[in-house]
């Protein structure tokens, strides 16, 4: 059997995860609560590795995708209102990815227009170059680019961390031991940070980019859960580095993208400008990062459902060629580059916010649901159903991101 020769894939989940809400949710927690709600993050690091392990568990045991499941078992309703749920959701995180690019990338390289036609002009710029990247350079070249930035991201923000650091003890404790402060704010931070860490719908994409890899025959479950394994620890790793560096520097804004730059200024306080670049530049990897791995890994989302319903219900024998390679991918790359840079030009407005947190709190209840249920029917999966320690920290899983949509929706209501 051959060996998985790299942790490539798992460090595309973990790229693609840390997308910038997560960051800004990240650095707001550290700046109002210092290190109290590092426990949550951990937390969240553990809940998606048990949710990316039951799909990789799915597809070893049956040789087809999750969705190719949800197809083939579940109602045909269920399977629509997901299509049109992945539509949804794809252009509200597209935009906010787009919009956050720009607007980091014109603080870093500022051009001689309005912030807001700075922020378009580079979020558009930035959106179809990986789309080019995306499209001609492959899932080598996509790779490549990520690894790189993936070392520049952690180097960068995890360096800063290690500087400003309040106490390495209450960083290890605080991560460790839960502990909310008695406010309703802290306990909806919580819940985001659980529901933030490691991304929502994009932890799907990981079957597809270990396949790219010709992998998934050959490898076995405990690989797999080396490679999630480490890409979980890493995520965790950077949204604790980035609540210490909020809670290390105490910015004055505490809202928005102010708050990034807030916190870059502080950061030159104590390391001069070295760190107020650092800082900056570390943000743009990672909202770029997870620019790509999203224009990457979503579109074989859509290629997928597509193909399989038009098997299903529409009798129609699917092509023998690689999801990549399909029509079907390519136009909702395109879907994902272009239409949501409108989102910046009329400056997102707060419906659309609402709308993406909304959204992607509402899939992981459902993806637990399903993999509960899926996982658990040994005439499907045989050896690799769920254990007690998978099924009760699925029942977890699918608690938590019920309640933190009950928060969501009262909170927005």
């Amino acid at each position: 059997m051959r060996k998985l020769p790299s942790l490539s894939a798992g460090l595309l989940v973990a790229a693609t995860g840390v997308g910038a809400g997560d960051l800004v949710i990240s650095s707001l927690s550290g700046a109002r609560y210092g290190l109290t709600l590092l426990w949550a993050i951990a937390l969240g690091a553990v809940l998606k590795f048990t949710l990316n392990e039951g799909l990789a568990r799915w597809e070893l045991a049956t040789d087809t995708t999750l969705l190719e499941g949800w197809v083939e078992r579940l109602p045909c309703v269920v399977v629509l209102a997901f299509g049109a749920y992945l539509c949804f959701w794809a252009l509200l995180v597209a935009g906010t990815l787009i919009s956050y690019n720009g607007v980091v990338a014109n603080s870093i390289f500022p051009l001689p227009v309005s912030d807001q036609t700075g922020t378009t002009v580079w979020g558009a710029l930035q959106s179809v170059l990986v789309l080019a990247l995306v499209r001609w350079g492959g899932f080598r070249g996509v790779e490549s680019l990520m690894k790189g930035v993936i070392a520049l991201l952690f180097v960068v923000v995890i360096g800063c961390a290690l500087v400003v650091a309040p106490s390495y003890g209450a960083v290890l404790t605080n991560t460790l031991l839960p502990s909310v402060p008695e406010s309703t704010d802290a306990l909806f931070f919580s819940f985001a940070l659980i529901g933030g860490v490691g991304g929502t719908l994009t932890i799907m994409c990981y079957a597809y980019w270990l396949r790219e890899k010709r992998q998934l025959r050959e490898v076995r479950l405990h690989e797999i859960r080396l490679d999630l394994g480490v890409a979980y620890v890493l995520t965790a790793l950077f949204g604790i580095a980035v609540t210490v560096i909020a809670a290390g520097v105490r910015p004055e804004a505490v809202g928005g993208y102010a708050l990034v730059t807030s916190i870059a200024g502080q950061l030159a306080k104590v390391m001069g400008d070295f760190g107020y670049w650092c800082f900056l530049v570390g943000f743009w990897a990672a909202v770029l990062t997870s620019m790509i791995g999203v224009w990457s890994g979503v579109p074989y989302l859509f290629a997928d459902l597509w193909r399989r319903y038009r098997k299903r219900y529409g009798n129609t024998a699917p092509l023998d060629q690689p999801l990549r390679h399909t029509r079907t991918y390519r136009w909702f790359l395109v879907y994902l580059a272009l239409p949501p840079i409108l989102l910046t030009v009329y400056q997102r407005p707060a419906w659309i916010g609402v709308a993406y947190a909304v959204s992607g709190a509402a899939f992981m209840p459902f993806l637990a649901l399903t993999l509960l249920y899926m996982n658990n029917r040994s005439r499907w999966v045989g050896r690799l159903s769920n254990g007690w320690i998978t099924n009760t920290l699925l029942g977890i899983c699918l608690l938590l991101f019920l309640v933190l949509l009950g928060v969501q929706l009262e909170v927005f209501g």
